[in-house]
């Protein structure tokens, strides 16, 4: 007989999310090119925002409706079929719970955020693997894995830790083969790094079926990670069920404020992703450069980089000599990618010394 409290025995099977590194093995504070953060910071706008927030003592509104307004506004989604989240992690969460459990499945595919495998065990559903093409998703796998058990499907456009993204056409398609009792979340939250024209036909989609729900974050483009802000919408019975057991005053007084604050200054938004693509673009062309050593960039329509180290040189003394010349990068073994190394496209001149590094390790002049 147990003489304490025992935790469910899928709780115990969770492996707790690793957030990337800032410092060394040593405690030296290291340039964070780990974690997906906006190099450019946050917008003038929000920070305004935040240092004008006003009655910390009094709780936020539980509805955040003037940020939903707002929302609303910027996506042309009605307010009524959003609910604002503590980041998106949290909407992710609540959307397995409230529709699987023990004896489910939850479905994804491999090399997914790592929050979806937690989110699964959590509510004791089992989560299912379906094969990837190339560290790409791969609709026909996903499909012909969904069975009669399959409650949750997730789903990152663009693909986090990998980049990888799916068209509107493989998207729909994907939604199309899907039963109407399983629900699909898509999570976006890297869409603002997509052109228009690249646009995946998500929130279309969660506006016109009952079993889409699309997920966004602030903490990303919008540079508001350490404010935990995040968004979903889709039919107002998927709303409802989130709004039944998120918790009731889930997004801060100053969270509110800097998201709406955000969300107007989209000059921003858009110097933030000509950024992000002509350092992506740069980065990708010195990584193929570097091909004949086993190097090979994924490729990436997020605001980071998968590296993959087939050849002599490995992940992990890429990642020691990376964090002796100062810098953090996300090394993924946990994830099934010891060969990989993620790693966000920051400042011009961090990304110049990371390539350089990585040339010197190679053998190359600099």
């Amino acid at each position: 007989m147990s003489t304490r409290p025992e935790a469910k025995p899928w709780i115990m099977g969770i492996h707790a999310y690793v957030p990337g590194k800032s410092s060394g093995a040593d405690g030296r504070p290291l340039v964070k090119l780990s974690a997906n953060e906006n190099p450019l910071g946050t917008s003038d706008a929000a920070l305004a925002a935040l240092s004008g927030a006003k009655a910390p003592a009094n709780y936020p509104d539980p509805d955040a409706r003037a940020l939903r307004e707002k929302i609303g506004e910027v996506h042309g989604v009605d307010p009524v079929r959003i609910v604002c989240g503590t980041g998106s992690d949290e909407l992710l969460n609540l959307a397995a719970q409230g529709f699987a459990g023990p004896g489910d499945e939850v479905l994804f595919g491999r090399y997914s955020f790592a929050v979806y495998d937690i989110a699964a065990r959590r509510c004791g559903a089992t989560p299912v693997e379906a094969a990837d093409t190339d560290f790409a998703m791969d609709v026909d796998a996903l499909l012909a894995a969904v069975t009669e058990k399959t409650r949750v499907v997730f789903l990152a456009n663009p693909n986090n830790p990998t980049g990888t993204y799916l068209p509107r056409s493989e998207i729909e398609r994907l939604h199309a083969g899907l039963p109407g009792d399983v629900l699909f979340v898509l999570d976006q939250a890297y869409a603002e790094y997509l052109t228009p024209e690249e646009d995946d036909s998500g929130l279309e989609l969660a506006a016109a079926h009952d079993n889409v729900l699309v997920t966004r974050t602030f903490s990303k483009i919008y540079g508001l990670a350490g404010e935990r802000i995040g968004w979903a919408t889709g039919a107002p019975h998927l709303v409802d069920v989130l709004n039944r057991i998120r918790g009731p005053f889930n997004v801060t007084l100053s969270g509110q404020a800097a998201a709406v604050a955000a969300l107007g200054d989209q000059d921003f938004v858009e110097r933030s992703r000509e950024h992000n693509a002509r350092g992506l673009a740069r980065f990708e062309e010195a990584i193929a450069a570097l091909g004949n050593h086993g190097l090979r960039a994924v490729p990436s329509k997020a605001n980071f980089s998968l590296v993959l180290f087939e050849g002599e040189l490995q992940a992990e003394t890429a990642l020691a000599a990376i964090a002796e010349a100062g810098y953090a990068v996300r090394h993924l073994p946990g994830q099934g990618l010891p060969q990989g190394l993620r790693i966000t496209i920051g400042s011009d001149a961090d990304m110049e010394r990371v390539i350089a590094c990585l040339r010197e390790l190679c053998g190359e002049s600099a």
